[in-house]
């Protein structure tokens, strides 16, 4: 009963003027931008941060919900009609959508995915509602060594899960915690990596940091790559479902939506897993003549409500114990900080109300998303048609002001392009950034906690697994690490 009455209270507060109207701006340009190839919601968010740092939190925080969701829904547009996902999580709506947008059925698909987004997104909001504050009561007990066992738990699964090789994702990581350390050392008072810099003694912004590895290396990674002639199919009709469309996919909806929630809210969840699990279903599910292959509307469907409710579920650890398991989340969870705001189990009784009018807002959103998207189809589909060059050159420009407003110094701006050159080379490399954020954000919290635990057992390092809880995510730990090796011997004996 008392979080109804504190859901009601926060759309008492999403449903004033002014935090519609931040709704409505998120949702659109989320949209916008996730329709855009290349351009996600971490890197919408990541450019926004400088430039929101006048904003109310709560206005804040509703606009870069808006987004999150709206880039969500906006990557299925370019999957479809362009067959270039904007998000890793969209790839799979490109391999029955792109088909049906080459058969002239682009404005079903288009339709499946906004109606699939609709449903995923609030019934995984409901989730959000009814879970967050039990996980967060839940995670109230635990202390430092807890802590530590579950910043490992984290770094280790977005390592492994966030790249295409473990040693790559670890890579990452060693980055985010480098530049973490950066600056005084609390306890000890002593300069850490400053090189003598004054600049550098308060540590290096994280907003930097995230508009470096995301806007500027995304930038400067295509400027070398250049821009391809890739071909937008138009859209044709309204975006409406035929009742044989509805037959086929209203169930893959509901499908997508049990399978993405649950992995999402899992510490080491993230969309692309119940995506992939999404298709692989449906396919398994599909009659004999059915169109899988050639453009089935129920593998636009299913993969698309996984997405949305994937992308709902990843809250739940973000809000609760302050994990992020994608690269959105890392992001929103720096804009959390920037706001003096922890996200964790205190979060919901330090600073309830602003939560709940946060989580009221995503329904909201989610509502505003339909409408806005069904009507307008063909627009954000010649958004398409906007010269690559001219997007990243204006990214380039607003990261650029966006730092300096922020610090107002040239070693910020030395700094970001610096980080930018190491982001080039990261995605050169085919290492993923999303790890270097997590570093960064829990590497000083992780060093805290350990060095918490260890003062309050006077130095026993054993304090680290000294209850069943603490032994049990050591025990994740260590599966994360081992089993994909074990996995690829098995493998390999079952070649030979």
């Amino acid at each position: 009963m008392d979080q109804l009455e504190a859901l009601l209270r926060g759309f008492d507060a999403a449903l004033s003027a002014g935090n519609l109207l931040w709704a409505l701006l998120g949702v659109t340009i989320g949209t916008a931008v996730g329709v855009l190839p290349g351009i996600g919601p971490a890197l919408t968010v990541a450019l926004l941060l400088p430039i929101t740092f006048r904003l109310e939190p709560t206005s804040s925080l509703i606009m870069f919900a808006g987004i999150y969701y709206g880039g969500m829904y906006g990557g299925s547009t370019t999957s479809i009609l362009l067959n270039t996902p904007g998000e890793s999580a969209a790839m799979v709506s490109a391999l029955e959508g792109n088909k049906m947008s080459r058969a002239g059925r682009g404005a079903a698909a288009l339709a499946t995915a906004a109606l699939g987004s609709f449903v995923a997104g609030t019934l995984g909001t409901l989730g959000v509602t009814l879970l967050a504050p039990v996980v967060a009561e839940f995670a109230i007990g635990f202390g430092p060594s807890e802590y530590v066992a579950l910043m490992a738990l984290a770094f280790v699964s977005v390592s492994t899960l966030l790249g295409s090789s473990r040693l790559k994702g670890m890579a990452s990581l060693l980055v985010g915690l480098t530049v973490g350390l950066v600056g005084i050392d609390a306890q000890t008072g002593q300069a850490r990596l400053s090189f003598g810099i004054p600049a550098l003694l308060d540590g290096i912004d994280v907003v930097i940091v995230v508009v470096a590895l995301f806007a500027l290396g995304e930038t400067f990674d295509r400027l070398l790559k250049g821009t391809g002639g890739e071909t937008v199919e138009p859209v044709r009709g309204r975006a409406v479902l035929s009742r044989q469309d509805w037959r086929r996919s209203w169930p893959a909806w509901l499908r997508g939506t049990v399978l993405g929630f649950p992995i999402g809210a899992l510490p080491a969840g993230g969309a692309e897993v119940p995506t992939f699990l999404s298709y692989s279903t449906e396919r398994r599910l599909s009659r004999k003549g059915s169109r899988f292959g050639r453009g089935a509307i129920e593998g636009v469907a299913g993969p698309e409500a996984a997405n949305n409710a994937a992308a709902a579920g990843v809250l739940v650890p973000l809000l609760t114990i302050g994990l992020p398991t994608s690269a959105t989340a890392a992001v929103i969870l720096t804009a959390f900080q920037s706001y003096g705001l922890q996200p964790g189990p205190q979060l919901f009784s330090e600073s309830g109300p602003l939560l709940w009018t946060l989580i009221a807002s995503l329904y909201i959103g989610n509502l505003m998303l339909l409408v806005l998207n069904l009507p307008l189809v063909k627009l954000w589909a010649r958004l398409l048609t906007i010269p690559a060059y001219a997007i990243y050159a204006a990214v380039l420009v607003f990261a650029t002001l966006g730092t300096f407003a922020s610090g107002g110094t040239t070693v910020d701006l030395v700094v970001l392009y610096a980080l930018g050159a190491v982001a080039l080379l990261m995605r050169t490399a085919n290492v993923p950034v999303a790890p270097a954020v997590v570093g960064l954000i829990l590497g000083p919290l992780a060093e805290q906690q350990l060095r918490r635990a260890l003062a309050l057992s006077q130095g026993d390092p054993t304090v680290l697994v000294s209850g069943p809880l603490t032994i049990a995510l050591w025990g994740v730990v260590a599966l994360f690490v081992v089993a994909p090796g074990v996995l690829k011997f098995v493998r390999l004996r079952k070649t030979c």
